[in-house]
């Protein structure tokens, strides 16, 4: 007799699950965001997708200035309805309460990265780079595989403060190098020596 596997979903509120939810809610799967209310379970990532993670927050952490930390996969809490979790995120050293903590707060974020992936393309090059510019996060990148070779290729944004929106400011290839939100040098084909 096989035992048969019972799963229990659980039900959304009426209005929507809420950041507290997210927050609270036992036995999620690891890496779950809210979205409009909404829980959205990730797929498995392909291994460019750690690879590119890697090498992003090895570049960014040699370089950072003490008062900012670079985290991978924490809740950046936008508002009582959204709770994405960027791939990679910069954020301001002083939010870093303590070890324990699962979450910091839009204010304290400078730069959110997306590593796409093929579950994730709508929401890491359309929704969440929307709600991110619409929270105020002065810095976005989206991270995608390109070419034959599978190199990483960077789409770094600045955040228009007056229209709330990204505006494309370079593409890299083969090496980042940009001065904000602070000096950054980073060899993407560092990835292959991962």
């Amino acid at each position: 007799m096989s035992a048969e596997i019972s799963r229990h979903w659980p039900v959304p509120p009426r209005d929507g699950y809420t950041v507290d939810d997210l927050l609270t809610l036992p036995d999620l799967p690891p890496h779950t965001e809210l979205i409009d209310g909404s829980l959205v379970f990730v797929s498995p990532q392909r291994y460019f997708h750690s690879l590119a993670t890697d090498l992003l927050v090895h570049g960014l952490r040699s370089t950072a200035p003490p008062e900012l930390k670079v985290v991978r996969e924490m809740t950046v809490v936008l508002d009582k309805r959204n709770g994405p979790e960027p791939d990679v995120a910069v954020v301001r050293a002083a939010a870093a309460r303590n070890r324990t903590q699962t979450y910091f707060q839009v204010r304290d974020v400078l730069l959110a990265v997306e590593v796409v992936s093929p579950d994730s393309e709508a929401r890491d090059t359309d929704t969440k780079p929307h709600k991110y510019a619409g929270a105020g996060i002065p810095y976005f990148w989206r991270v995608e595989m390109a070419g034959e070779d599978e190199q990483p290729v960077i789409h770094v944004y600045e955040l228009d403060r007056e229209s709330r929106v990204y505006v494309l400011t370079g593409t890299f290839r083969d090496r980042l190098k940009v001065s904000v939100p602070f000096d950054i040098d980073i060899d993407l084909s560092g990835i292959d020596r991962l």
